[in-house]
């Protein structure tokens, strides 16, 4: 069972709020999912991002991978600062 950390999404229509979970990767969008890892909110100015950094952590070190969007988040958040440059230079070689 491949883990990915994604955003399910909830709210009422034309109002978003987001999860962010451990899901299995072919489970539905907003379907079972194993945890809630913490929420995102775009409504707020700014948009407000709440995460449990040990769970996360916990998710990652077991082998989870982020979806291409709350890997974004978590970066612009300053959680994979260190993840980003290790990218980038390894690119670079």
């Amino acid at each position: 069972m491949a883990v990915r950390i994604r955003l399910t999404r909830k709210g009422a229509k034309k109002k978003p709020f987001y999860r962010i979970v451990a899901a299995d990767s072919e489970a539905p969008r907003d379907g079972k999912f194993l945890e809630v890892l913490g929420t995102y909110d775009p409504l707020q100015d700014p948009a407000q991002l709440k995460v449990d950094g040990e769970r996360l952590q916990m998710w990652l070190d077991r082998g989870a991978t982020p979806s291409d969007t709350v890997f974004n988040l978590l970066k612009a958040q300053g959680m994979f600062a260190q993840a980003g440059e290790g990218e980038a230079a390894a690119a670079q070689s």
